[in-house]
């Protein structure tokens, strides 16, 4: 084996062991979030402009595919964030949410309620008496 050969594996061996450590810490957001968060880095809206979108229903593809923000195509529309805002005043008449919650946030507290929901009702097995009744 030639010393290029050597360097070159011991290399691959040191980037998937950087993988693993990487891959390990972090976990894996469902398609649906990544769909928002693919969103928000593509066309640079804030976490307001993101939970108002959630709020008024709208799709994270169709965001992602550009149907909304083509106001450079078509001078008429309003640029995303400033069509957001107009559509949530007409909606709900208020311009921001009261409360901006960043999708981080939301993934967490629904993993914690999610995790309280299975503690509870793993108690209420185990301590229902047998029986049934």
């Amino acid at each position: 084996m030639s010393l290029v050969q050597a360097s070159s594996s011991h290399d691959e061996t040191k980037t998937r062991a950087k993988d693993k450590i990487t891959d390990m810490g972090k976990k894996e957001l469902s398609q649906n979030v990544q769909g928002w968060v693919e969103a928000r880095r593509r066309f640079h809206i804030s976490h307001a402009h993101l939970q108002m979108v959630r709020e008024l229903g709208m799709n994270a593809k169709k965001l992602a595919l550009g149907q909304l923000d083509n106001h450079h195509q078509e001078r008429w529309k309003a640029p995303l964030p400033q069509f957001i805002e107009q559509l949530c005043e007409k909606r709900f008449s208020r311009a921001r949410p009261a409360v901006v919650m960043p999708i981080a946030e939301r993934v967490r507290a629904q993993d914690a309620k999610k995790a309280a929901r299975k503690e509870a009702r793993r108690r209420a097995r185990f301590e229902r008496p047998p029986g049934g009744a």
